[in-house]
């Protein structure tokens, strides 16, 4: 199950589950994601990649995410263009407490635009 959240669906954000330590989060990019210099914010691609980090976990039955972000970086590699991004999360550490995840974030050329690391906690 995926977090439902009014934040996460004004976004527009469509998932797909990889496999049980990966998961794919799509972005169409609307006019309003675009900052003056014509390129996607970065607060938008960052939102893209902790919000793919943060469904690594399913949500319970009702939807409700399972760990909070604790620490997020995200590394910008080039100014993303375009009508949809993609971001791949995967799994690096699933501990008792603590996860560690990692994440790309693709243009729809399939470059890299964004590399993100996150640790999150259960709750």
């Amino acid at each position: 199950m995926w977090i439902q959240q009014p934040f996460d669906e004004f976004l527009g954000y469509t998932y797909n589950r990889l496999s049980d330590g990966e998961v794919e989060v799509g972005l169409e990019v609307k006019d309003l994601y675009v900052n003056s210099a014509g390129v996607i914010h970065g607060g938008i691609i960052s939102s893209l990649a902790d919000v793919a980090m943060s469904n690594l976990i399913p949500a319970d039955e009702n939807g409700v995410q399972q760990m909070v972000t604790v620490d997020l970086n995200v590394s910008f590699l080039r100014a993303a263009r375009g009508q949809s991004l993609r971001a791949v999360a995967r799994l690096e550490k699933d501990g008792r407490t603590l996860v560690h995840a990692i994440c790309t974030v693709y243009d729809e050329q399939e470059r890299p635009v964004a590399s993100a690391k996150g640790i999150f906690c259960r709750i």
